[in-house]
Formats: structure tokens, C-alpha cells, sequence
């Protein structure tokens, strides 16, 4: 993801136009003030009694009065009016009444960043790098725990040994997955754990192997497996596709989720493989009453963009 991965900020809301009505009044009003400002004492007749020369100083003040009261209720509007648009535009959208933005469920992960390769080591999808080998330490290539998330102490994204993987398996599945990977050049495995207050329990693997062909040669026996019900992770009996996966589009990856079928037990997990050159990365979750898509399929998506 680095790329940042993250999308725009919607843009803050104008002010109310003002109303039709109102500025019919406040326009004729002083087009009104005007046009009585304009006319010359010659249109307005004096009366027989008083003389013209002592009524136009006095007929001249009421005018002018008349045009700086309508002039100041005018700049009054208009001041409140820009104040108002001035304070929406400052203000946050979560801070304007009725417009604020409900969460969709996603975490607030930690900003993220590829980390550097070595000199003159080339990136996994370059010319030059026919294994498709990822040159970067692997750990820092795993997905962190986002915000307000519990980490788990045992699988703090140091390096682990294939048993931390196996632990995900039942049992019975263990051992041949431990004697196909003693023979498949499996390099390193780190991983990372947590649990979030809604209660989802994570857990992130990313299995380095010597070259692409043993990385997929482990993806396509692992697929085979699920798609007979077999080497289904520890709780699971039976599973199906989970589309939200599909909608993520990272180049030269594959990737394949799958959650847990119903009826499921008091727990429901999902999980997800990333196949990205030499790394099979295995994204797994379980929540009490059912896992959430959108954390999932985020979480799937980081994870891929960090690998790809």
C-alpha cells in the first residue's frame, strides 16, 4: 500500500442560499430607498404654506437617513450571511449537525510504508528477478495491528516457526502439512496477532519460500485441500467463497477468501490466501457471532498491497 491507501475527503458543505422571498424584500427596499434618494426636490410639491427654500434641507436629511438605515440592515444580512458560510467551511463535517459521517466499519490501521530494499535488489515483479523473491525483511512486509487493537505477545510480527501456522489446522492435518513444506523450501515465516474490542481475533502469516513455483506449488495443494472440505481451518466444517475478496484488484497477485459456512458454531471464521511471487500470506479471523465483512476484506487488502 507505499503508496498510502487511503481516499479523499469529502468537501465541507456551502451555506444556505438565501431565501427568494427575503431578498426580494431587502433588494426592493433599497431600490425603493433609491429611487426616493434620486428624485429631485422639483418632483416632490412643497407645501402653499411652508417656503421651498425651508423644506428641501429638511425633505434632504429624511432621504439621506432613509438610505444609511437601509444601507447598514443590508450590510447587517450580508455580514451574517458570510459569517455563516465562513463557520461551515472551518468546521469539520462530523462537527456540522446532520451531516456527520458514520463509520462503515473499517479500522483505523497505522500509516503505511514499503520498506527499503538492499542495494541493487530488485523489486519481485522486475526484470532480472525470475524467482519473483520479495528482498525485503519479510517482517516488515506484515500487516500491523490497527488502533485500540490487543496484541497478541506470542505473534508480535518477529520472526515464527511453522508451528504458529499449523496451530491454525486441526490436528489431523498437521502432519502432512508439515512434511509437504520440509520439502518445499519453505524460508521464513513471520506473523502477527491481535484482537479488536468488537472481539474479532486476527492472525497474519506470511510464508517466504525459495522461488514463485514452490509458493504457488503450496497455494494450489492448500486450494485443492479446501475445495474437498479437507485442511479447513481448526473449528471449521465446511466452507464457501467469500466474493468480498474478489472486489480487490492488486497487480501480479492472486488471491482467494473463503469464510465459514452456516450453520456455523458459537465462533465463525473467515480466511484469505495472498499468493504474491515467492510469499503466501494467510489472513485469518474469528469473531463470536459472526466475522464482519468490511475489516476483512480491508485487512485482506493491506496485507495484499504490502506484498505486492
Amino acid at each position: 500500500m507505499t503508496e498510502q491507501i487511503l481516499t479523499p475527503e469529502p468537501s465541507a458543505p456551502t451555506a444556505p442560499p438565501v431565501p427568494e422571498a427575503a431578498a426580494g424584500t431587502v433588494a426592493g427596499t433599497t431600490a425603493g430607498a433609491a429611487a426616493e434618494a434620486t428624485a429631485t426636490p422639483e418632483s416632490v410639491p412643497a407645501p402653499e404654506s411652508v417656503p421651498e427654500s425651508a423644506s428641501a434641507p429638511k425633505k434632504s436629511r429624511r432621504v439621506l437617513w432613509g438610505v444609511v438605515r437601509w444601507t447598514a440592515a443590508v450590510l447587517v444580512c450580508g455580514g451574517v450571511g458570510a459569517g455563516t458560510a465562513m463557520g461551515l467551511t472551518a468546521m469539520e463535517r462530523t462537527d456540522v449537525p446532520g451531516l456527520a459521517t458514520e463509520s462503515d466499519g473499517r479500522w483505523d490501521y497505522p500509516e503505511l510504508a514499503l520498506p527499503a530494499l538492499p542495494a541493487d535488489a530488485p523489486r519481485p515483479w522486475t526484470d532480472g528477478n525470475e524467482g519473483e523473491i520479495h528482498h525485503a525483511d519479510l517482517r516488515k512486509l506484515l500487516l500491523p495491528a490497527p488502533a485500540g487493537a490487543t496484541v497478541d505477545p506470542k505473534s508480535n510480527g518477529g520472526w515464527a516457526g511453522l508451528d504458529s501456522y499449523l496451530a491454525l489446522l486441526p490436528e489431523k492435518d498437521r502432519g502432512e502439512v508439515e512434511r509437504y513444506v520440509a520439502d518445499s523450501a519453505l524460508r521464513h515465516v513471520t506473523a502477527r496477532g491481535w484482537t479488536t474490542p468488537d472481539g474479532t481475533t486476527t492472525r497474519v502469516h506470511l510464508l517466504r519460500f525459495a522461488s514463485v513455483a514452490f509458493a504457488e506449488d503450496f497455494k494450489d495443494v492448500t486450494m485443492e485441500k479446501v475445495s474437498k472440505s479437507s485442511g479447513l481451518p481448526l473449528g471449521v466444517e465446511e466452507a464457501e467463497i467469500d466474493t468480498s475478496v474478489g472486489k480487490i484488484d492488486v497487480p501480479y497477485l492472486s488471491l482467494y477468501g473463503y469464510a465459514e459456512a452456516e450453520p456455523y458454531g458459537p465462533e465463525q471464521t473467515r480466511w484469505a490466501y495472498i499468493q504474491a511471487g515467492d510469499t503466501l500470506g494467510v489472513v485469518t479471523q474469528t469473531r463470536k457471532g459472526g466475522t464482519p465483512t468490511v475489516p476483512f476484506q480491508q485487512t485482506v487488502a493491506l496485507q495484499a498491497q504490502l506484498l505486492g
